[in-house]
């Protein structure tokens, strides 16, 4: 996502290169050339000239500020101005009241049924609640199996009534449910529809009124551009939802919806999906979408994403192994494991500053450590534990076990063998500040 409109401004603030200050002649220029970027991106035309104008505001007449040259003055503002559009800062979600109920909303196929799920796991494992899921799509076929699959899925309860056609009285009666049995999050799905009408608005205003929602959430798809902005505007004068969630963010999608729908419906972006997996969901940030979108990377949302796989026992378990020269396959294993959990390795590499841009034709999937494990799983416990004893007979039983190569298992030990060597000079580097620091 993304990726063109972060090629066209970059080319774009090429213009102003060995300029010396920013003038109205070459800033209009550039500008013209942000604002086609900006509209090939499907950003809503308003939304897109306004951009400009604040932007030109920003940066007329401004001297170079001490190293800064007019292209990186132009990128700050541009950085700050993209952040601005999209709300500035992440604006957390509701989750006051006994139980909160949350009011999911949106067009069918938008991903809302999906992203109920993953938006209860990551109140049940993040935020310690114990969510009740409500189905409350009564028209589509399986729509309730879905929810339920979903929900024995990730281990969270699914509230429904067989032939029970009436949405508000199930919406009802599962509130009643959830303050019966504990449950302190209410997430309600709802129909949806391939185009807004009326019936479907009146269902769920009525459901609204029934249950008085802490949160309504209009969930919608990234990748129907400058339609989802219209839905939105459409959804927003019936409902006046809380929040926007943008699915499919991860798909080959031009950004528009992301860009635009802050300014056209005056509502906060909450949170993104960016996968098929259940815990593909992140909070938005207009900052760090801001840092993708210019390539810079985005460090922080990689190493919370880190933080939430490694264990800190573990961590500190592999640090001792690692200072006494133990660190074996099994290790090594364990922490790709690790790393898989994370998400989609393309995503995660993006994520590093000016690698996204170098990775960008490269065709990176899920796929990228296969050929690893399956030499690491053809090991017997001994070569896992001592590398060591894998003398040529070894890696060619190993190469077949795992049909791979020779050359590509003694790659692999190469590879092991060196990240052994950093991962012990890191450690040992480690000690030394910790024993410098203790004896100040």
């Amino acid at each position: 996502m993304f990726e063109n409109l972060s090629e066209r401004l970059e080319r774009s603030f090429k213009l102003l290169k060995g300029e010396g200050k920013i003038t109205e002649v070459n800033i209009a220029e550039t500008l013209k050339d942000v604002r086609r970027a900006l509209l090939d991106a499907d950003v809503n035309y308003k939304t897109a000239k306004t951009f400009c104008d604040d932007v030109k505001d920003q940066a007329m007449g401004q001297d170079v500020i001490k190293s800064l040259k007019p292209n990186q003055l132009m990128v700050k503002i541009v950085h700050k101005e993209l952040a601005k559009l999209m709300g500035g800062t992440a604006v957390e979600i509701n989750t006051k009241g006994s139980p909160a109920i949350i009011l999911m909303s949106g067009l069918q196929g938008s991903g809302k049924t999906t992203f109920s799920g993953k938006l209860a796991n990551m109140l049940k494992t993040k935020r310690g609640k114990n969510p009740l899921l409500v189905a409350c799509d009564v028209y589509r076929p399986a729509a309730i199996e879905q929810i339920k699959v979903l929900g024995e899925q990730i281990g969270i309860e699914v509230y429904s009534e067989e032939g029970n056609l009436n949405p508000v009285k199930i919406a009802q009666n599962a509130v009643k449910h959830a303050k019966t049995y504990g449950h302190d999050m209410v997430i309600i799905d709802t129909a949806g529809r391939l185009a807004v009408d009326n019936e479907m608005m009146i269902e769920i205003e009525n459901i609204k009124k029934a249950v008085n929602p802490q949160e309504i959430l209009f969930v919608v798809d990234s990748m129907t551009g400058q339609d989802a902005v219209n839905t939105a505007k459409e959804f927003n004068a019936r409902l006046d939802f809380d929040g926007v969630i943008l699915t499919k963010l991860d798909g080959d999608t031009r950004g528009g919806a992301a860009l635009s729908i802050r300014s056209v419906v005056d509502k906060p972006i909450k949170f993104v999906g960016t996968g098929e997996k259940m815990d593909a969901i992140d909070v938005f940030h207009p900052e760090r979408m801001a840092d993708r979108i210019l390539g810079m990377g985005d460090i922080v949302s990689l190493v919370e994403k880190a933080q939430e796989q490694f264990d800190e026992e573990e961590s500190r378990k592999l640090q001792k192994k690692i200072a006494k020269n133990q660190f074996n396959f099994d290790d090594f294993l364990s922490q790709i494991q690790q790393i898989k959990k994370m998400g989609n390795i393309k995503d995660l590499a993006g994520m590093i500053p000016g690698l996204g841009k170098a990775i960008k034709n490269m065709d990176i999937d899920d796929d990228a450590f296969k050929g690893i494990e399956a030499i690491i799983h053809s090991m017997t416990p001994a070569e896992r534990e001592e590398p060591a004893i894998i003398n040529g007979s070894r890696r060619k039983r190993i190469a077949e076990g795992s049909g791979t190569s020779v050359p590509e298992v003694n790659r692999i030990l190469k590879q092991f063998d060196e990240t052994k060597k950093m991962m012990k000079k890191m450690t040992s580097n480690k000690s030394q500040k910790k024993m410098m620091k203790g004896s100040r």
